[in-house]
């Protein structure tokens, strides 16, 4: 785009939260368990996915054209509901916008290391995550830090899998087979689900290790504490929502948005959450 989006100011406006797919509506599920009231507006850049096979300069073209389109959309907010597009776009999402409150998910490492009993912790990414100048620095910074061992999976063509709906295929399990169980047998005793599509495939993960470990190994799964900052940001600003009294306990609006079919997302929306947005396509 030529000039840049005016962003909104107005309490009612929704959030906007976008994923290369529909991992990001695992983030989604979080802010509409915690702020409910919000309205929520959500785009899954399907025709452009994975996103963790391309080089940075395309993620970050991608997310940036992403998030004019939400901007233009009136939303108040931004959740970049995937971990490669944050490590690739998100400073310059915010340099774009520095006034717009803006929330990343990072693998939670912190978290892990917190979690963990013998120091030694598995991460499940992208290989585009993985070999992020911003995660190398920050899993250097905290195994600095707390000694810890971080051992690191690219899950090559796992998000793919979940894009298309096959969370418990042979073929979605042979692939969690062969990137968890590596780990299990190193000795990990945590696991970082570093991609928020993963989400959705947790019951297979466990299921891996209920077969490898002898141990009980902890899932790191950071949505909740992205829902918690954008709520903290939107309050510090000023654009938590209120409903009128006359639209008390009416549902929040919910729109879906996708670069691919509509049909698609909105067999994501009913699998993966229950829910049946207005869901559209569009060119950006």
């Amino acid at each position: 785009m030529n000039s840049i989006p005016a962003i909104s100011t107005a309490p009612d406006a929704p959030i906007g939260v976008f994923d290369s797919g529909v991992g990001g509506l695992s983030v989604l599920r979080h802010i509409r368990a915690q702020l409910p009231d919000e309205h929520l507006t959500y785009f899954a850049d399907i025709g452009y996915a994975p996103y963790g096979d391309k080089p940075e300069a395309v993620v970050t073209a991608r997310a940036l054209a992403v998030a004019d389109f939400l901007v233009t959309q009136g939303v108040k907010g931004l959740v970049v509901a995937c971990n490669t597009a944050t490590v690739a776009a998100i400073k310059a999402i915010r340099a774009r916008y520095p006034l717009l409150p803006v929330v990343g998910v990072e693998p939670g490492l912190k978290p892990a290391v917190a979690a963990s009993h013998n120091g030694k912790i598995g991460v499940l990414a992208t290989d585009r995550t993985l070999s992020g100048e911003k995660f190398l620095q920050l899993r250097e910074q905290i195994s600095a830090s707390s000694g810890a061992e971080f051992v690191l999976m690219p899950c090559i063509g796992l998000a793919d899998q979940i894009n298309l709906g096959e969370l418990d295929t042979a073929a979605t399990q042979a692939l969690l087979q062969r990137y968890v169980a590596p780990l299990i047998t190193q000795g990990v005793d945590t696991l970082v689900l570093g991609c928020t599509h993963y989400v959705f495939v947790q019951p297979g993960i466990e299921q891996v290790v209920e077969r490898t470990s002898a141990h009980p190994v902890a899932i790191i799964d950071t949505g909740d504490a992205v829902a918690r900052q954008i709520a903290r940001l939107l309050h510090a600003a000023g654009l938590e929502r209120v409903p009128a009294p006359d639209d008390a306990g009416a549902p929040a609006r919910l729109l879906g948005y996708t670069s691919a079919s509509a049909a698609e997302l909105s067999a994501a929306f009913g699998n993966l959450l229950g829910l049946n947005p207005p869901v559209a396509s569009v060119t950006i």
